[in-house]
């Protein structure tokens, strides 16, 4: 082994390719992963003069998730940067550069489990009857909206979808999602056609760039969407839908599980639709569920303080 094999920069190259090639995780995730390691280098070598992967200790990343909690850093992504530098010592590890493993006693801090935001089935609506149809590509945003909800995907999913996946006779859809894993994905009839109006009245009439000829959503250059792109869109219909509400993509892949969980749909079959390796990601909407439950009673049974309120408002 070459003394530049066991540097910083030479094992995070490292790393990253392990990521990339062995662990094939996709390109979001190899990001983030290596922008997270990046902070713990940074600590590592200024804070605790740590010269090379090989030399970090346990209380080197004891102190780096006390500089994470000073920080005000919220614990999950302290648990998820702590989990980030133990797949970079496990890779240590397998290549040899560290004989053990200083992490092994550190126990992650406890997640917060946030329940996240959700719209109404209305205000899904009211976005998406916001779009701007007069403007040319409003077809397309429509379709994207509808594709959204309809599936719960991913951001990253959507501006990803292959038109060679699309089968709108049988309403199925072929995912990419995470570790670039396919999964079929239910697609409903009012996506559907929107997607139909897309194809003929606006992608008909783009011609695609090179490597560009299979991907569904087109922007006006002949090339895939951005997610920048795909957020801004969305953002235009909250605003002339007139919600103040902070919405994002990702609100309608909430939306989406919580409707179907709300209306009794099998928790296994959302986690297969949301692409969750694990039920107890997917088993947050069951949360969702017991709050909405909650405010129904709240609202509408006569004991409750809040329905005794609405009738004597009524009375008045």
């Amino acid at each position: 082994m070459s003394p530049r094999a066991t540097d910083w920069k030479a094992s995070m190259q490292g790393y990253q390719d392990y990521l990339v090639l062995e662990r094939g995780l996709s390109k979001n995730s190899v990001m983030a992963y290596m922008r997270d390691i990046k902070q713990f280098m940074e600590f590592s070598v200024n804070e605790e003069r740590v010269k090379a992967p090989m030399d970090i200790e346990l209380p080197h990343v004891e102190r780096f998730l006390g500089h994470l909690y000073e920080r005000g850093l919220a614990r999950n992504s302290q648990a998820r940067m702590l989990s980030g530098v133990r797949s970079f010592c496990k890779y240590l590890r397998i290549e040899g550069i560290m004989d053990t493993d200083p992490i092994q006693l550190i126990e992650a801090p406890r997640p917060e489990r946030k329940l996240p935001d959700v719209l109404t089935v209305q205000e899904i609506e009211s976005i998406i009857n916001a779009v701007d149809m007069s403007r040319r590509e409003g077809v397309r945003n429509k379709a994207m909206l509808e594709v959204l909800y309809s599936c719960g995907l991913r951001v990253s999913e959507l501006i990803d979808l292959q038109l060679s996946k699309v089968d709108l006779i049988d309403g199925l859809v072929r995912v990419i999602g995470k570790g670039n894993k396919e999964r079929i994905v239910p697609i409903g009839q009012q996506a559907c056609d929107s997607i139909d109006d897309y194809l003929s009245h606006y992608r008909a009439n783009i011609v695609p760039l090179k490597g560009h000829e299979d991907t569904l959503f087109l922007g006006r250059q002949g090339r895939k969407m951005t997610r920048q792109m795909a957020f801004t869109l969305l953002k235009r219909s909250v605003v002339a839908a007139g919600l103040r509400k902070n919405v994002s993509p990702h609100t309608f892949r909430h939306s989406f599980a919580t409707h179907l969980i709300e209306s009794g749909a099998d928790l296994r079959a959302v986690q297969e639709m949301l692409g969750h390796a694990q039920i107890t990601t997917t088993e947050i909407y069951t949360h969702l569920d017991t709050r909405f439950l909650k405010d129904q009673v709240s609202e509408y049974h006569p004991r409750s303080e809040e329905a005794v309120n609405n009738m004597a408002d009524k009375s008045e």
